[in-house]
């Protein structure tokens, strides 16, 4: 198993990227497919890329958060 950095975490999500025109609203949608509901959206595809990486951030971020809460919760139950 390798150990990586976070940024490189989140460069090797961006590897993974799609991104498409939407012609009706004018914008560029960005979609992180490995990460279920990672999505955001730019006027251009640098905007909708810097969009992205801090909606991948935030993905990670409140998944962690989330799983520490969780095992907090659990180790405070009574058994």
């Amino acid at each position: 198993m390798k150990y990586v950095g976070f940024k490189e975490y989140v460069r090797e999500i961006l590897k993974t990227a799609e991104y498409k025109k939407d012609s009706e609203i004018g914008c560029v949608v960005a979609i992180a497919p490995v990460l279920p509901g990672c999505m955001t959206q730019g006027d251009n595809i640098e905007e909708a890329r810097d969009n992205l990486i801090d909606a991948i951030e935030l993905w990670i971020t409140v998944g962690l958060r989330d799983a520490y809460e969780k095992v907090s919760q659990e180790k405070t139950l009574p058994h």
